[in-house]
């Protein structure tokens, strides 16, 4: 986990190292100016020594200076160390979970995914911070100033032998039982996150079922949870401070009690006494911040965790060591594939199918909810691998392709439609990023999308919210048409993605594809058997399996689920008409 992490430390590693060194020097001048001020106390002062007393102060000065400079240059580079650390976790982390399966990712949720690029490395960066800074310099400024203190006075030194043990066992304990509750903390940030994202995605859903109390209730039980595990936590760090004061107290009553004597005997001078004050408050305050790091430490290593999660996952989908780059053409065929979710044989989604579609072919997929169509079509660009049997594409298995290559000949027009934030022709340019303005108001007309956008205010430099929210649905499919289009690709698959339009858009659309994209394997899922129905082939799934294939004609002559689809529609259609 902490080779993963400083692995990305990356061009930030010599101010990272720079860091130390500054703080080394700071921690040597803040041990030096006690010494200088018992000489100035003790020559300068108390015999009313004025050249001494300008001489020391002068150095005092200075010292106090340089050590000032230190400190600011190495909480500086300390933040542009940390801050770098962070760019670099949130750049790999990104580009790692574009690099992973559909698979992979259905093992984080997006709330969690988001969580751990956010506040987990955040977490991990205010740690980073405080450990090339503080935790070298706790450590080092308590070993000089209890050296220097064993200098002036072993007796008053030996007060932290009985101190530190206090200390430890309570940073120990701290330690102990707090982890588990920070743990339970950072995945209740998970579920917070996600309880907010469904919400504001489904806003429009929550408004029209005037689900608002429900949801507030939701937010509220979560936040509950996570202010009593984080109160519960807290405390527990909390009773670090207590114990730390309780500590600092009695070290200072022991040796205001026993230095006091000294000075008294003249066993020890003033200025040394004074002294030995300075270093015990910076052997305290050294231990103090030590017990802060190591809580920042402990919170940190949750996230550190939950990062590496994420890093050290593996795609479950890789390229061959020479992958085919060249996908000849746009035939299909499945060959005795099963697909499972979970890998398992048992728990398979798809069974025994095969099938053939030669280049060109429009094929219409058709089937009750729950009966894998989106899943079938998945398995042509590799989202998904199959579980048993091969997929194959151009005559090759579609494992022996170059999976960015594979994808840029498949184009897909997804069930749940998705633009960005953006412009309209910057949606559209997905499709293909060195398209003209006059593509991309073709293909636009192709899909029955010119239309309304020639209607916006700023046409195609109209801009569109996240989600493209600001229009219709039938409006979003149209667009995802339109740039599946600009892709010219070799194999289109159309999920579902004319079921917001009219009949006589789809018709339109349909028409355009035939002529825009003649060359192109078309699959076409669904619901409507109008949309399909002049297809070459037409795929009848059941439950997972292929119930039938065949054109239109064939499947009303043999077909019963076919059948009976084509009959309650028709019934629909006619009752409709007759309203």
């Amino acid at each position: 986990m902490i080779k993963t992490l400083l692995g990305q430390v990356k061009e930030y590693k010599k101010v990272s190292l720079i860091v130390p060194v500054l703080v080394t020097l700071e921690v040597v001048l803040d041990i030096i100016i006690p010494l200088i001020m018992a000489l100035l106390i003790d020559q300068g002062i108390e015999k009313g020594d004025m050249n001494k007393i300008l001489y020391y102060g002068g150095i005092l000065v200075a010292l106090a200076i340089v050590a000032l400079i230190f400190g600011a240059l190495s909480g500086r580079y300390a933040a542009i160390a940390s801050s770098g650390l962070a760019k670099n976790l949130r750049k790999t982390l990104f580009g790692h979970i574009q690099e992973l399966s559909f698979a992979n990712i259905d093992k984080f949720s997006n709330s969690s995914l988001i969580t751990r690029m956010t506040t987990d490395v955040t977490n991990v960066q205010n740690a980073y911070q405080m450990i090339i800074r503080i935790l070298i310099r706790s450590p080092l400024m308590f070993i000089f100033s209890l050296m220097m203190a064993f200098r002036i006075n072993s007796t008053l030194a030996m007060t932290f032998l009985y101190i530190i043990p206090i200390l430890a066992i309570g940073l120990f304990l701290m330690i102990r039982f707090a982890f588990p509750v920070f743990d339970r903390v950072f995945k209740m940030y998970d579920r917070l996150n996600k309880v907010v994202q469904e919400n504001l995605q489904g806003i429009r859903v929550v408004k029209s079922f005037v689900r608002e109390d429900h949801e507030k209730e939701k937010f509220e039980d979560v936040s509950e949870d996570m202010f009593k595990n984080f109160s519960l936590a807290q405390r527990i760090v909390a009773t670090n401070g207590p114990l730390m004061q309780f500590s600092m107290n009695a070290a200072m009553l022991l040796i205001s009690w026993v230095g006091a004597k000294l000075v008294v005997t003249s066993q020890m001078s003033t200025g040394e006494l004074v002294s030995m004050f300075t270093y015990v408050g910076q052997i305290l305050i050294s231990l103090n911040m030590l017990s802060m790091v190591f809580v920042m430490m402990m919170i940190s290593r949750t996230s550190a965790r939950r990062i590496t999660e994420v890093l050290n996952e593996e795609s479950t989908l890789t390229n061959l060591e020479n992958p085919v780059m060249e996908i000849p053409d746009g035939s299909v065929s499945f060959e005795n594939v099963n697909f499972s979710y979970v890998g398992r044989d048992e728990k398979n989604v798809l069974r025994d199918i095969n099938f053939r579609i030669e280049p060109g072919e429009v094929v219409g997929i058709i089937g009750g909810t729950g009966s894998a169509k989106s899943t079938l079509v998945q398995l042509i660009p590799r989202l998904y691998d199959v579980t048993c049997g091969a997929v194959k594409v151009g005559g090759r298995d579609v494992r022996e392709y170059d999976i960015e290559a594979l994808r840029d000949a498949v184009a897909m027009v997804l069930q749940q439609n998705v633009l960005f934030s953006g412009t309209i022709k910057e949606n559209l340019r997905w499709g293909n990023s060195e398209a003209t303005d006059k593509e991309i108001e073709r293909v636009a007309k192709i899909a029955q999308a010119d239309s309304f956008i020639q209607e916006l205010p700023d046409k195609y430099e109209t801009v569109l919210t996240q989600g493209g929210t600001n229009v219709s649905g039938g409006q979003k499919q149209r667009l995802t048409i339109a740039r599946a289009l600009l892709k010219k690709p070799k194999i289109l698959i159309m999920d579902d993605s004319t079921s917001a339009v009219d009949t006589k858009t789809d018709y339109f659309i349909r028409s355009g594809l035939k002529e825009e994209i003649p060359g192109t394997t078309t699959f076409i899922i669904a619901q409507r058997i109008s949309s399909i129905q002049d297809a070459d082939k037409i795929i009848v799934l059941e439950k997972g399996q292929i119930n039938g294939i065949g054109t239109h004609e064939e499947l009303m002559q043999t077909n019963e689920i076919y059948q009976e689809v084509q009959a309650s529609q028709q019934k629909g259609f006619g009752q409709h008409e007759e309203g």
